[in-house]
């Protein structure tokens, strides 16, 4: 055998490994949902307007008569 094992210094450097992934990650996470508030959104199409209350539900039904 060459050299002895060290295992907590390769339990080390597994865990700062990790810690470095998780850290990038999460900048990532961040600097998306920075550029995503920076640009605006188009307005949601996918909501019908009879959800706002602003158009009747049926066509039938008119205000005054």
């Amino acid at each position: 055998m060459a050299f002895r094992t060290n295992y907590r210094f390769e339990r080390r450097e597994r865990d700062r490994l990790k810690q470095a992934k998780k850290e990038e990650k999460l900048r990532k996470q961040q600097e998306r949902k920075a550029v995503q508030q920076d640009e605006p959104s188009p307005p949601d199409e996918s909501s019908p307007p009879e959800a706002e209350g602003n158009a009747p539900s049926d066509g039938n039904s008119q205000p005054g008569a």
